[in-house]
């Protein structure tokens, strides 16, 4: 599974962080990897953002997960590796689909939105809180931890019960 926003340092890294933490938390980390991304290069290698860390660090997520990560830029054939690429808003997934229709690796079904499984506002954008103070990364967190609890109480049925070689 990855998960995709503009530059990797705010909310796909969230993501990635509070996802990572839930499928190890139902026993499927041996079945399921979770990556992130960004449609833009220009933060390749840099740290999470400090307020998304800080946020995270306040959360007690992994510590060493967080400091971990170091931001990398989308590739189209992630859409071919990964069985479900989830983009933070429409702007990034109608990028994540023209790359992938691009690469020949376009599988509608495979490519959408983070919160399509959000029970609050299903569809809607995981706003970017780059511009804003702590209290968006907070509210990112929310939606992330909401959505993400959903989506991998939904993995076990995706994955038809096989633990020895799926992917997602």
């Amino acid at each position: 599974m990855a998960v995709v926003c503009l530059g990797n340092i705010c909310r796909s890294p969230i993501a990635g962080v509070v996802l990572r933490d839930r499928v190890a938390g139902a026993g499927l980390a041996d079945v399921v990897t979770v990556t992130s991304g960004g449609t833009g290069g220009w933060h390749v290698g840099g740290e999470m953002d400090a307020r998304a860390a800080a946020t995270l660090d306040a959360a007690g997520y992994d510590a060493d997960d967080v400091a971990g990560h170091r931001a990398r830029q989308y590739d189209a054939g992630w859409a071919a590796e990964a069985d479900l690429v989830l983009a933070m808003d429409a702007g990034n997934l109608a990028e994540v689909r023209r790359r992938a229709e691009a690469a020949g690796t376009a599988e509608p079904g495979r490519l959408r939105l983070f919160r399509d499984l959000d029970d609050v506002d299903p569809g809607a954008d995981v706003p970017d809180p780059y511009y804003g103070g702590d209290d968006g990364f907070e509210e990112v967190l929310g939606m992330v931890e909401r959505t993400a609890d959903r989506l991998v109480a939904a993995l076990p049925d995706a994955l038809d019960g096989d633990r020895s070689g799926g992917r997602a």
